[in-house]
C-alpha cells in the first residue's frame, strides 16, 4: 500500500508546484487541461487550468490539481510535514517555501528537534518543516 498526498489549488496549481520544484531540486510532471484528449468527460475549462501535477519529494510523491469549480476552501487541519537532514537545510528550506506566507510558528528549537516551524506559505498550503532527530 502506498499513500500519497492531493492538493487542490483555487487556480495557482502550475505556479505552485514549479515553485516546489525550484525548492527541492525536483521538475514537476504537469498536465493541463489543454492535454487532455477531447471528449473524455472533463467540464469546459480553461486550457492552462492544472488536471494533474506530480512531485516527486525523495521516496514519497505530492500530487496536485487546479479545483474548476473554484470552492476548494483554505486548507484546515492538516499539514505537509517536512524532515531535513541538517539545519542548514532546513533553513534554506523554510525560508524558500515561508516567503510570502504566514507564519504559525518561527523557526527555532523544539524539544524533539534542533529546528522546526509551521506557517502557510503563499500558496495556501499548510507546512511543518524540521530537521530529522536521532531522538524517537
Amino acid at each position: 500500500m502506498q499513500t500519497a498526498i492531493y492538493l487542490f489549488f483555487s487556480g495557482n496549481c502550475r505556479e505552485a508546484f514549479t515553485h516546489y520544484g525550484e525548492v527541492f531540486g525536483a521538475t514537476p510532471d504537469i498536465m493541463s487541461a489543454a492535454d487532455m484528449p477531447p471528449g473524455e468527460g472533463v467540464p469546459e475549462m480553461p486550457a492552462d487550468t492544472v488536471m494533474h501535477a506530480a512531485l516527486r519529494l525523495g521516496d514519497d510523491w505530492i500530487f496536485g490539481s487546479d479545483d474548476p469549480s473554484g470552492s476548494t476552501p483554505a486548507m484546515a487541519g492538516c499539514n505537509l510535514s517536512v524532515s531535513l537532514p541538517n539545519d542548514a537545510e532546513t533553513r534554506r528550506v523554510y525560508q524558500a517555501l515561508s516567503e510570502g506566507g504566514d507564519i504559525r510558528q518561527p523557526l527555532a528549537p523544539e524539544f524533539w528537534t534542533s529546528l522546526y516551524s509551521a506557517f502557510t506559505d503563499r500558496h495556501g498550503i499548510r507546512w511543518m518543516v524540521m530537521t530529522e532527530s536521532a531522538q524517537p
